[in-house]
C-alpha cells in the first residue's frame, strides 16, 4: 500500500520471514499500533490491520479495539488523543448549546419573513417544497427553500412557537461547532481544535444567526461540512469523500444559491493539485464532485422551471417568475454589481471601488468599519497573521502535505469571502459575515497550535515563532480595544483591562524562554482569553437582546454605525430639485421598534431638502412617526434619506411629529425609508418600518380575521410579505403578500387580483395608508395599482388599530382619499 507525505495509511508490518529449516515456526503476532509519541506531527494514527482469519474456516475473534469500546471511545476519543480531550470537546459542545438556547424565546418570531414562510410549510406540503410565504401558495420567499425545511418539519412535529422556529437553528450551530473541531483535530491536535470552535462559538455575529431563523445558519454548517469532506479527500484521495462535500455545496445552493459557491474555486485548485493521486485521477474525482453537486442542488431548480407556472406560487424576487432570473439576478450578479431590479433600495448600481453605495462604502476596510467591525473583526488580523505564518512554516513540505493543504484551503475561503464582501457594491447586511467566521477560527486554531508546537522546538525558529505568538495577541489585543471603543459607554473599563491584559501576554511568550513551561502556559492562556474577552462580552449581549426583524446586528449600539430597522413612517414630500423648492413633508405614523438614529441631510443645487429625523420607541408599537421630507441631493438630485420612525411611548401609542430643515453640504444621506439609514449617530436608526419588521396585531384585528376565515383561501392581502406574515403568524390562516417582500415583485397583477376578489377567494385588504406600491417610492407598480382599485371601490373597516377592506362589500362613496385615515402605514 501506498505511504503519501503526511496521509492516514500506513503501509503496515513487513511480511513474516520464513523461519530456518532447524527451528520451528514461531506462531504469528499481531501488529501493535503505534504509540502516540512516534506519530509525527500532522499524521492521523494509522488503523490496526485486521487479524486474520482461522484456518479452519472459523472466523477469528475480533480483538477488543485499543480504545475500549464504541461508546468508551465516543466519550474518551481516539486513543492517540489526550484523556481531557474528548470531554474538553463535550463541555464545549454543552457550553455552546446553553449560549444558544439561553432565553432563545425572547426573539419571538425573530424574522416574520422566514417564520411565515415556516408556518406555511407546516400546513402545506405544497408550500413546504416551494418555499412558499403562505399555505395558499401565492409566492415564495425570495431564497430557495431548504433553510426553511428543518423549522417546517420542527413545527409540523411541535406545533407553531418560538422555539420550535428557532432551537432547529441553535442546534444548527452546535453542530458546526463540532464539526469545525472535528476538521481542525484531524490534522493538527485537540488544542487546535478546541481554539477553533471556541472562537467560532463566541463571534457574535455567529451567535446572532444561530439563535436567529435566516438561511445563513444552514449554509454555515454545509459550508464548514464541505471543506471537511474536502480534507479528508486530501488525505488518502478517497472519492466518496469528494461526492459528499458536491452535495453539500449543492444542499448550499438550495440554502442561499450562488453564496454556497463562493468557496469552491480554492477548495477545487487545492485538491488538484496537492491530492495524493495521479492528476488525471484528481480531475476525474473534481468531475464527478461537480456532477453530485448539479444533481443535489440541481433536481429541486429543475423540478420548479419544467412546473407549469399557473400551478405553482409566483417565484418572489424575479420580475418574471423564473427562479433562474432570482439566482443569477437579485440573488447573483446584483449582489455583486448592485444592479438588483426589485431590491430594497430599489433598482441601480450600488457604489464602486471605495465608494459609498447605499449598502455602505467599499474597499478593503469594509469589514473593520464601525457597523461591520463588531460583528466579525475581532480575530480578523490575527487569522490574515496566522495564515501568513502557517503557509511559510509548510511551504517546503511534499506537494500532498496535509497540513499545508488545510491552511490552503482554510485560507483560501477566508480570503475568496472577505475580497467577495470587501468590494461588492449590492445589498450587504451585517449578518452576512457569520461566513467568515469558520475560517477565521480554523485559521487561528491551526496557526496557534503550529506556532507552538515550533516555539517548543527551541532554537532560533522557536524564537521567531514566539515572536509571531506575540505580534498576534499584541494586534488581537489592541482590536479589541478599538471595537470596545465604538461602544465608549458599555463598560468602558473592558477594553482596557483586554489591551493590558493582551500586551502582557505578549511580553510574557517573548520572555517564556528564560521563565519556564509554567510561565509560558499562563502567558498564552492570558492572551487567548484577552483576544477572546471582547467577542464573549459582545456575544453575551447579543444573547440577552431580542432580535426581531429582517436586519439584526449583533452586540451593542456602536458610534457611526449604519442605520438598521426603526419604526416605519409614512413616506416624505418630494426631495428639493435643482432651482426647486423646498420638499414638503407630512405626518407619519408608525411603529416605533429601536432606537433610532438622525437621518442626515444633503442639499439640492438652488434646491432645499428637509432633514428627516425620529427616535424609535423601544417598547410601545406602533408609536407616531416623522414626516419630515428627503434631503436635496448634490445637483439637484434626491439625497436618498426618508422620514425617521417616531418615538413610541410605553403604552405603546403616540404621535410624536417633528422635522428639521436646513442646508448641509456634508451630510450623508439615508440609506432606508423610516429615518437616518446610514445616519452617523447610531447603528439602529430609522428603517423601514413595516416592510422590514412586520406589525403587531391587536387582538381585536386577529378576531376579525379569523372570523369565517375558513370560507376564504386567503383570510386577507396585504402589501409586502412582512406586513402579511405578521397576520399570518398571529391568525396561522393565509395572508397574500401583494408583491413580495419589497412589494414590487409584479404578482399578483391587477387583472389577477380583480379574478381571486371576484371568485370569493379573498376576503380582507389590509391597507397600508399611502396607495403607493411597488417598492419604496414607488407608485406605478401592481401594488399601487391594485391598492388604488381597492380603495375606490370597497368598504374600509377600520378595527383596532388596522385598516382594513372588506372585499365582500362595495362601496360607491370610498375614494383614494379615505386611504389618509388609515391608523397605521407601510412603505410599499
Amino acid at each position: 500500500m501506498t505511504t503519501y507525505d503526511h496521509g492516514t495509511r500506513d503501509a503496515g508490518p513487513p511480511p513474516p520471514q520464513r523461519p530456518a529449516a532447524s527451528q520451528p515456526p514461531a506462531p504469528p503476532q499481531p501488529p501493535q499500533p503505534l504509540a502516540a509519541s512516534a506519530i509525527p506531527a500532522g499524521q492521523v494514527a494509522p488503523a490496526t490491520p485486521a487479524t486474520p482469519a482461522a484456518t479452519d474456516g472459523r472466523q477469528a475473534a475480533r480483538p477488543q479495539a485499543t480504545g475500549g469500546s464504541r461508546l468508551t471511545r465516543v466519550w474518551r476519543g481516539r486513543p492517540e488523543d489526550p484523556r481531557w480531550a474528548r470531554p474538553a470537546l463535550w463541555a464545549l459542545l454543552a457550553a455552546t448549546t446553553v449560549l444558544y438556547l439561553w432565553s432563545l424565546g425572547a426573539s419571538g418570531y425573530a424574522n416574520q419573513f422566514y417564520s411565515a414562510a415556516v408556518q406555511a410549510g407546516s400546513e402545506s406540503w405544497k408550500a413546504f417544497f416551494f418555499g412558499s410565504s403562505d399555505a395558499a401558495n401565492s409566492i415564495t420567499v425570495d431564497k430557495p427553500p431548504a433553510a426553511l425545511w428543518p423549522m417546517a418539519l420542527s413545527v409540523r412535529l411541535f406545533g407553531l412557537s418560538s422555539w420550535a422556529v428557532l432551537v432547529p437553528e441553535a442546534l444548527m450551530g452546535v453542530a458546526t461547532v463540532g464539526v469545525l473541531y472535528a476538521a481542525v483535530r484531524r490534522r493538527f491536535s485537540a488544542v487546535a481544535g478546541l481554539i477553533a470552535g471556541a472562537a467560532l462559538a463566541v463571534t457574535p455575529v455567529a451567535a446572532l444567526m444561530f439563535r436567529f431563523n435566516n438561511p445563513d445558519a444552514l449554509l454555515c454548517l454545509l459550508m464548514v461540512s464541505a471543506v471537511y469532506c474536502v480534507l479528508r479527500a486530501l488525505e488518502d484521495a478517497r472519492t466518496k469523500w469528494l461526492l459528499l462535500a458536491g452535495v453539500c455545496f449543492g444542499l448550499g445552493f438550495l440554502t442561499k444559491t450562488l453564496q454556497a459557491w463562493l468557496i469552491l474555486p480554492p477548495l477545487a485548485v487545492v485538491y488538484a493539485v496537492c491530492a495524493p493521486a495521479k492528476f488525471g485521477r484528481r480531475i476525474g474525482q473534481l468531475l464527478l464532485a461537480g456532477l453530485a453537486m448539479v444533481v443535489s442542488g440541481g433536481w429541486w431548480v429543475a423540478i420548479v422551471e419544467l412546473w407549469p407556472a399557473s400551478s405553482r406560487p409566483y417565484i418572489g424576487g424575479s420580475q418574471h417568475n423564473s427562479f433562474l432570473e432570482l439566482t443569477f439576478g437579485y440573488n447573483g450578479l446584483g449582489r455583486i454589481n448592485g444592479n438588483e431590479t426589485g431590491s430594497v433600495g430599489g433598482g441601480g448600481p450600488g457604489g464602486g471601488g471605495g465608494g459609498g453605495g447605499r449598502w455602505g462604502e467599499t474597499g478593503i476596510d469594509r469589514l473593520f468599519g464601525s457597523d461591520m467591525g463588531g460583528q466579525i473583526a475581532w480575530l480578523l488580523p490575527a487569522a490574515f497573521i496566522l495564515l501568513a505564518a502557517g503557509i511559510w512554516l509548510t511551504w517546503r513540505a511534499g506537494r500532498t502535505d496535509t497540513r499545508r493543504a488545510a491552511f490552503l484551503v482554510w485560507g483560501g475561503a477566508l480570503l475568496m469571502t472577505f475580497a467577495t464582501f470587501s468590494f461588492m457594491s449590492g445589498i450587504f447586511h451585517q449578518y452576512y459575515n457569520i461566513a467568515l467566521a469558520p475560517y477565521i477560527a480554523a485559521v487561528v486554531g491551526m496557526g496557534a497550535a503550529l506556532l507552538w508546537e515550533r516555539r517548543n522546538e527551541g532554537g532560533r525558529a522557536g524564537s521567531a515563532a514566539s515572536a509571531v505568538l506575540a505580534v498576534t495577541v499584541a494586534v488581537t489585543a489592541y482590536m479589541s480595544y478599538v471595537l470596545l471603543g465604538r461602544s465608549a459607554d458599555w463598560h468602558p473599563w473592558l477594553r482596557w483591562a483586554v489591551l493590558i491584559g493582551g500586551l502582557v501576554a505578549a511580553a510574557g511568550l517573548l520572555l517564556t524562554a528564560r521563565l519556564g513551561r509554567k510561565a509560558a502556559l499562563a502567558a498564552a492562556g492570558l492572551g487567548l482569553a484577552a483576544g477572546l474577552a471582547g467577542p464573549v462580552a459582545y456575544t453575551l449581549n447579543t444573547v440577552d437582546t431580542p432580535k426581531r426583524g429582517s436586519i439584526v446586528t449583533a452586540g451593542p449600539s456602536v458610534a457611526g454605525g449604519m442605520g438598521g430597522p426603526g419604526g416605519g413612517g409614512r413616506m416624505g414630500g418630494p426631495p428639493g430639485m435643482q432651482n426647486g423648492r423646498q420638499g414638503a413633508g407630512r405626518q407619519g405614523q408608525g411603529q416605533g421598534n429601536q432606537q433610532g438614529g438622525q437621518g442626515q441631510q444633503g442639499q439640492g443645487q438652488q434646491g432645499q431638502g428637509q432633514q428627516g429625523q425620529g427616535q424609535g420607541g423601544r417598547q410601545g408599537m406602533p408609536g407616531g412617526g416623522t414626516g419630515g421630507g428627503q434631503p436635496g441631493g448634490q445637483n439637484g438630485f434626491p439625497g436618498g434619506g426618508f422620514p425617521g420612525g417616531g418615538q413610541s411611548p410605553q403604552n405603546g401609542k403616540g404621535n410624536a411629529q417633528g422635522q428639521g430643515q436646513g442646508q448641509g453640504q456634508n451630510g450623508r444621506p439615508g440609506m432606508l425609508p423610516g429615518g437616518g439609514g446610514m445616519g452617523e449617530g447610531g447603528r439602529r436608526g430609522g428603517g423601514m418600518g413595516g416592510l422590514l419588521d412586520g406589525q403587531q396585531v391587536d387582538a381585536k384585528t386577529e378576531a376579525k380575521l379569523e372570523k369565517n376565515a375558513d370560507d376564504y383561501t386567503w383570510a386577507a392581502a396585504a402589501i409586502g410579505s412582512q406586513n402579511a406574515a405578521s397576520y399570518q403568524l398571529a391568525t396561522q390562516k393565509p395572508v397574500m403578500a401583494i408583491g413580495g417582500f419589497n412589494g414590487s415583485d409584479p404578482s399578483p397583477t391587477l387583472a389577477q387580483f380583480k379574478e381571486y376578489v371576484k371568485q370569493g377567494k379573498i376576503h380582507y385588504f389590509i391597507s397600508s395608508g399611502t396607495g403607493m406600491g411597488g417598492g419604496p417610492g414607488g407608485g406605478q407598480g401592481t401594488s399601487s395599482q391594485i391598492t388604488s382599485w381597492i380603495e375606490a371601490t370597497y368598504k374600509k373597516v377600520t378595527v383596532g388599530s388596522t385598516t382594513l377592506y372588506d372585499l365582500t362589500q362595495t362601496s360607491s362613496t370610498s375614494s383614494k382619499s379615505s386611504a389618509s385615515s388609515a391608523s397605521w402605514t407601510l412603505f410599499d
